[in-house]
């Protein structure tokens, strides 16, 4: 039961992400503004026993193919953390994850459930340590 949670999970965030505000407030108004494109960041680290480049090929071979490949997709990126810019110390996530999502709403009625992203994210949830899933907006 814990792993078909797991794999739910992002399905039921991405879906209380997308809900709409009421139409009177700030948030309303912002998210009709920035309703062109979505953008969604993840951020984790491997879990232990994963080697980055057993990930990074799953990624090459899988995920970009896949999650490129769905209509409501605009962007899809995978970013390897190198090292912090100033100082020593060894940063707190692995990876970044950038989407952009036209059709948020529809990315999570429609997509989230398919057999793409499920098969997809079965395999994500595999590799990645407490990924967040973020939805984040530009400050203009």
């Amino acid at each position: 039961m814990l792993k078909h949670l797991r794999l739910i999970a992002p399905a039921i965030f991405l879906a209380a992400c997308a809900s709409t505000p009421a139409a009177d407030t700030p948030a309303a108004t912002h998210q009709a503004a920035a309703h062109a494109s979505t953008n969604l960041v993840l951020i984790y680290s491997l879990k232990a026993g994963v080697t980055p480049a057993d990930f990074e090929t799953w990624i090459r071979t899988t995920d970009y193919p896949s999650m490129r490949g769905l209509k409501r997709v605009a962007d899809f990126r995978t970013h390897r953390v190198e090292r912090s810019l100033m100082g020593p110390e060894k940063p707190a996530i692995q990876y970044i994850e950038t989407f952009s999502i036209p059709d948020l709403d529809g990315f999570t009625k429609e997509d989230m459930g398919g057999q793409t992203v499920q098969s997809v994210m079965g395999a994500f949830m595999g590799f990645a340590e407490a990924p967040q899933f973020l939805v984040v907006s530009e400050i203009k």
